[in-house]
């Protein structure tokens, strides 16, 4: 099977992201959960500083979202968000992993940015990775009318 490949943009957003230092890092965490316009000049310089510039303006908002929960979490997860969800779902917690699943997939664009922080926070304390260029990708089209992201993610998680 072959890797996927992502948006150039997508590919070196992340690499930008990856030379971070701990302190930059540290700074755009801070940001996690705001909008751009929340974060004024705390994350700003910085966020703009790894976005690539032929970004249009509409996607900012999710790379910025994906810029502050970056550093919260280790890269290099497969799949997915629902395949790492998926992987964090024991016997144990299967019923209250499940109905958050559930809000998140229901989640619109301003709900998202809270409901994603929690969900990666939950990754991290699980020590499960994150396909962080799919995660972008995905998030890109969170709000298309097919919703086939959310369909995608339901399916990964649920079906397995």
């Amino acid at each position: 099977m072959n890797e996927h490949e992502f948006d150039p943009r997508i590919t070196t957003f992340f690499n930008r992201l990856e030379a971070l230092n701990a302190g930059e890092r540290a700074r755009l965490k801070r940001c996690a959960g705001q909008t751009l316009a929340e974060s004024r000049q705390q994350g700003l310089g910085l966020f703009f500083r790894v976005l690539p510039p032929d970004v249009p303006y509409y996607q900012q908002e999710i790379y910025f979202l994906v810029a502050t929960l970056y550093p919260m979490t280790k890269a290099g997860g497969s799949g997915n968000l629902g395949d790492s969800l998926r992987a964090a779902r024991t016997s144990k917690n299967s019923k209250g992993l499940d109905r958050r699943m559930e809000i998140l997939l229901d989640s619109d664009e301003v709900q998202l940015r809270h409901r994603l922080r929690q969900v990666i926070h939950l990754l991290r304390s699980n020590r499960i990775r994150v396909n962080w260029p799919q995660l972008l990708e995905d998030l890109l089209y969170w709000t298309h009318p097919n919703r086939f992201v959310q369909r995608r993610w339901a399916q990964s998680y649920f079906a397995k």
